[in-house]
């Protein structure tokens, strides 16, 4: 049975309506969107409204689950906005809760992972977006993409693969310390090598001055012209 919905519909919904599938959000850009909001103002806010709707699937108990838009639903919310548009892009109100999680999943739709960067059981996701917690790897990774660290990418939550990345590499005192510092540590490492298999990464593969490059070319081509000597002896 086809669950996804074609033609999609819109609704006004309040926000506190919408049930997070993820546990985090980095506050840091829920702020970043806050202070967005503030500079608009009359028709151009409910524009933006009309023009960035929340995507949903409505789920077991007719419940809609926010599957994108959690840092803007946040922060429409913390600022006094009482409801957004949604789209529902996929009904599977009939499915019971193992079968809908593991639909969920197979679309990668939901992200339960904590603040540590911990698998949760679905149980524990936040029942509203206001309860969402702060992930500061995750304010670390978007500023890192901001700053053109990487690129975009359609990966589900690559932002959080981006965090959990950082997250092994970037002590916790260190980012609680200077943030902008630690911005420019991600810097770095999103330029290396083992960074290379994330979502969106866009270093070139050879990072470093050229002679150093030429260095490890020569060293190569010298081992090539030993081992042939050696196959002639």
């Amino acid at each position: 049975m086809n669950y996804r919905i074609h033609e999609p519909s819109l609704h006004a919904t309040p926000v506190l309506d919408l049930r997070p599938t993820q546990m985090t959000v980095g506050m840091n850009e829920v702020a970043r969107k806050r202070n967005s909001w503030k500079t608009e103002s009359g028709k151009r806010l409910a524009d933006l409204l009309a023009h960035h709707m929340a995507p949903v699937v409505i789920g077991p108990g007719d419940r809609r689950y926010l599957i994108d838009h959690h840092h803007l639903a946040r922060a429409l919310h913390d600022e006094g906005v009482d409801s957004v548009f949604v789209v529902v892009v996929a009904d599977f109100r009939r499915l019971d809760a193992d079968s809908f999680w593991n639909i969920m999943d197979f679309h990668g739709w939901t992200h339960p992972y904590d603040s540590k960067g911990r698998r949760r059981p679905y149980a524990d996701l936040p029942k509203t977006v206001a309860e969402m917690e702060d992930d500061p790897y995750r304010s670390l990774a978007g500023e890192l993409r901001y700053a053109g660290g990487f690129a975009k990418d359609s990966t589900p939550f690559s932002e959080f693969v981006w965090a959990d990345f950082l997250r092994r590499r970037i002590k916790p005192k260190d980012l609680r310390k200077d943030f902008a510092a630690a911005t420019e540590r991600a810097l770095a490492l999103a330029k290396s090598e083992e960074a290379n298999y994330l979502p969106g990464w866009c270093a070139p593969h050879h990072v470093g001055p050229p002679e150093a490059a030429q260095a490890k070319r020569g060293k190569a081509a010298n081992k090539r012209a030993k081992a042939a000597a050696a196959a002639e002896d």
